[in-house]
């Protein structure tokens, strides 16, 4: 099937985005969102929020993850593909996927990898930990050390090369997902002394002032952290 591609949106913000402030894919598309200085109304899904958003939420995504993005008569899913649609329907000044189709590809590789080989392994430890049951919390945090492990080595090999931003010089999309990744994934399991590129990285990403406010959002709620949140960042 062939969707048609949204057109550009002039005038006021018609975006609504249902997500929670401390979700990491919320997080990605915020920071997104914040780059270009897109107008929108971020719908807290948190249940201590004002607003109720959650039956509507529900009701368009019966799948029941966030993010969540409304333009106009459209809804919009996975954090990613929210991000493309915000570049072809709402675009701004700063182009998160490069418009040369070999480097959108880079962009697009990379933002999957943060996405399957940081993000999911920390979520995996998170998920055994909320179980509440001492032993799986402990195989939960060893396998996401394992999966870290690995991704932090191959990302200090990339740094390597030179690169400032995930995919090269210029800040993307895949960025935005390495932002909240590298948040989480540090806290899971610390990126060692050993990948002084990769933890230069990360430093880099929370002094971005995207980023830097998408953390400031998260924080009154480190406290739902199963791990338990460090005292810093």
């Amino acid at each position: 099937m062939t969707l048609p591609v949204p057109a550009p949106t002039q005038g006021a913000a018609t975006l609504a985005l249902y997500g929670h402030p401390f979700s990491s894919y919320t997080q990605k598309v915020l920071t997104a969102l914040y780059e270009n200085g897109t107008p929108f109304e971020l719908r807290n899904l948190d249940p201590a929020a004002p607003g109720g958003h959650a039956a509507e939420w529900l009701r368009r995504w019966p799948f029941a993850k966030f993010p969540l993005l409304v333009d106009g008569g459209r809804t919009v899913v996975e954090s990613s593909i929210v991000i493309e649609h915000l570049q072809l329907a709402h675009p701004g000044p700063l182009r998160l996927i490069p418009p040369d189709p070999v480097a959108a590809l880079e962009v697009r590789f990379m933002d999957r990898f943060f996405d399957l080989h940081v993000m999911a392994p920390v979520q995996h430890a998170v998920g055994a930990a909320l179980t509440g049951d001492p032993a799986r919390r402990a195989e939960g945090v060893a396998v996401a050390a394992d999966k870290l492990g690995k991704a932090y080595a191959w990302l200090e090999g990339e740094w390597a090369s030179g690169r400032t931003w995930a995919a090269g010089e210029g800040f993307t999309m895949a960025d935005c997902a390495a932002a909240p990744a590298l948040f989480y994934a540090d806290w899971t399991h610390p990126i060692a002394a050993a990948y002084p590129l990769l933890r230069a990285y990360r430093a880099r990403l929370l002094a971005r002032p995207s980023f830097a406010r998408t953390v400031e959002g998260g924080r009154p709620y480190r406290h739902y952290f199963p791990l338990g949140a460090p005292d810093r960042d």
